[in-house]
């Protein structure tokens, strides 16, 4: 082999450990900081948009507690500070005979005594057409006293004459006396 051969090999062999070197210091790790300056940025904006989206939520959520807040206010407003159901389990008779509700039967249960608010559970029983029955339920929704409505049983009467049984457990509430539970 002639030296001019032998120098060519030699560049070719310092010329490809240079490209190894500049490839494996320099290109590969360049290139996987380049990956995750990437991955970072494509986080960053998908944090960002996920953001964009949820404050265009924040007018609609604020709203919601708005209502929220004044449906409270007007939940506490509806249980009174004084006991008075017999006036009030009055009004639910009076709203069953309007309905023309028959066989009615209001029964209150015993007292259940709490730190804040007390409960009466009531059951109520009458007969009548289902469309009477919704509208009574209906109305006394609209009472300016709190009621919960736990379990209504619906029963068709045996002739089919479009007659319905019902019966209803609720609870009456009232705010307890300061000091009391």
């Amino acid at each position: 082999m002639r030296f001019r051969d032998k120098q060519q090999i030699t560049i070719c062999v310092i010329a490809a450990a240079i490209v190894c070197v500049f490839v494996l210091f320099w290109y590969l790790p360049l290139r996987s900081e380049t990956r995750a300056a990437k991955r970072a940025k494509s986080e960053r904006m998908l944090t960002i948009a996920k953001g964009t989206a949820d404050a265009k939520q924040l007018p609609l959520l604020k709203e919601q507690l708005l209502k929220l807040e004044a449906r409270l206010r007007d939940y506490e407003a509806n249980i009174p500070g004084q006991r008075e159901h017999g006036v009030f389990l009055q009004r639910i008779a009076e709203l069953m005979k309007e309905h023309d509700l028959n066989e009615q039967e209001i029964k209150p249960g015993e007292e259940i005594e709490a730190d804040k608010f007390n409960c009466i559970p009531v059951i109520m029983r009458c007969k009548g057409k289902l469309a009477q029955m919704s509208e009574f339920y209906r109305q006394l929704q609209t009472q300016d006293r709190l009621v919960r409505i736990e379990k209504v049983t619906l029963s068709n009467d045996n002739s089919y004459s479009g007659q319905v049984s019902m019966e209803t457990e609720a609870v009456v509430y009232y705010r307890a006396k300061v000091g009391q539970g």
